[in-house]
């Protein structure tokens, strides 16, 4: 990582952030690590050159500005994307910035950074397939970075997606390496294992009610058996627990149709 951030030619960042809760850069401030980077600090103080992000930056105003049209010309970024893309309203609905006095709408910001990007990474389910922000009723008509672009993106799902897969993929892409992906555009190597078949409650009695430790939770509404996630083995909060090992059903956060609209959580027969 370090070698490859020494070139001076390595790409920058530019995180841009749409409609959503700001919950997938919450999860990236909560990353740990044993070895380099150990965490976000270090990541952004020493192995990333980030242009620009709306919490974590000083810049703001018309500075902003320059510097989106300064990696725009130079072409050598990389695009990360978190929440959805509002297109009712002509997109008026967020406006990350403005220029010469008028407000660009995040649908335009979007569209012109992901032209130019040298790839797009969308962090969270609703930059990769709309999630939350376009359930329901949907009225600011939030769509997928993906579809309000027509670019191919990377989709690090989840709501929100883990701080490892965010850092994971980042690093892939500064040191120049090709990500494989699976049809939803997600990393196979973070997606390719089904949470069922690696949850160790998986040969479990079935629990009939919440509270009751050790049991698999398929009948109360785990969607384990239809999610694809490494959670089992790599937990969260740095290693100290997950959704189903604290008795909770997984719901299926880093599907491409979470939320969907059925219940997330169920009452057993």
């Amino acid at each position: 990582m370090s070698e490859a951030l020494a070139n001076p030619s390595a790409p920058s960042v530019i995180w841009l952030q749409g409609s959503g809760c700001t919950g997938c850069t919450i999860s990236f401030l909560n990353y740990v690590s044993a070895t380099a980077p150990q965490s976000a600090a270090d990541i952004l103080i020493t192995n990333i050159n980030l242009l620009y992000h709306p919490n974590l930056s000083a810049a703001a105003g018309s500075t902003v500005a320059d510097v989106i049209a300064k990696a725009v010309a130079a072409g050598n970024f990389i695009l990360i994307v978190e929440g959805g893309v509002p297109t009712a309203f002509g997109g008026r609905a967020c406006a990350p910035w403005s220029e010469g006095g008028v407000e660009v709408t995040f649908l335009a910001a979007v569209q012109r950074l992901a032209a130019k990007a040298l790839k797009v990474v969308c962090v969270g389910n609703c930059a990769s397939f709309g999630g939350v922000s376009a359930s329901g009723s949907n009225p600011t008509a939030v769509q997928s970075v993906k579809v309000a672009t027509g670019k191919t993106t990377i989709n690090v799902a989840g709501c929100p997606p883990h701080p490892d897969w965010i850092v994971w993929t980042l690093v892939q892409l500064l040191q120049g390496k090709t990500i494989a992906v699976d049809t939803y555009g997600r990393p196979k190597t973070l997606y390719s294992k089904r949470i069922h078949d690696i949850c160790p409650f998986r040969e479990a009695d079935e629990a009939k009610t919440f509270g009751v430790a050790g049991r698999c939770l398929e009948e109360l509404g785990c969607r384990g058996p239809s999610t694809y996630a490494n959670c089992p083995t790599n937990k969260w909060n740095n290693g100290v627990n997950w959704c189903i090992g604290a008795g909770a059903p997984c719901i299926g956060c880093t599907s491409s149709t979470f939320p969907g609209t059925s219940a997330l959580f169920k009452t057993a027969s």
